[in-house]
């Protein structure tokens, strides 16, 4: 697998406040409307989400996508 550093959309899911998953959105406006969704299903108070551009470690899944290895920059 190839990993690259680029520049991508995330929906960052925070639990007491510590990144515990991401998920590259293809526009902005993709990732709000799940930011919407998930808020609306959450389970606790501790849970968080956000959408952000940020630089990160891309590599390639089995089925040809890509995934966020590690977020270098917020």
């Amino acid at each position: 697998m190839d990993t690259v550093v680029s520049g991508v959309i995330a929906l960052c899911l925070f639990v007491a406040g510590e990144l515990t998953e991401h998920r590259i959105q293809s526009a902005m406006s993709d990732c709000l409307k799940g930011k919407r969704v998930a808020e609306r299903n959450k389970q606790g108070n501790n849970v968080q989400y956000k959408c952000s551009k940020v630089t990160a470690e891309l590599e390639d899944n089995i089925d040809g996508s890509k995934s966020i290895k590690k977020i270098i920059e917020e």
